[in-house]
């Protein structure tokens, strides 16, 4: 059995019901007040991003980047957002991190997924 990323992501393009294939995600950690690259994913077909860094990260402020801008320009659609960052705080070693995005080109929204 494969080992999950510690940090996993899922994007849904809510304008269309359909996963967002082809997002390029950063994962980043918070270290000494500057923000560090950790790792990065592209979506795959189902929008998931489960090979998101390592399996395991010590406690500590992260944030995922979403290039929602280069997303929307392969469907040739405008957005108002070019980037999506979601900054979080891994409180707990032992559990893992799901942040989902659902997606259109002038709203997203989050929440801690499992």
């Amino acid at each position: 059995m494969t080992e999950r990323s510690h940090v996993t992501s899922h994007v849904l393009d809510s304008t269309t019901g359909r996963p967002a294939g082809g997002v390029e995600l950063v994962l980043e950690s918070r270290t000494d007040g500057a923000w560090m690259p950790v790792a990065s994913a592209i979506t795959d077909a189902d929008g998931r991003a489960t090979a998101l860094g390592p399996v395991a990260l010590p406690a500590g402020l992260y944030r995922v980047t979403f290039d929602t801008g280069a997303y929307f320009g392969t469907q040739h659609r405008e957005t108002m957002y070019p980037e999506v960052t979601i900054s979080f705080e891994l409180a707990n070693p032992g559990e893992h991190y799901h942040i989902p995005l659902l997606l259109s080109p002038f709203a997203y929204s989050t929440y801690r997924g499992s």
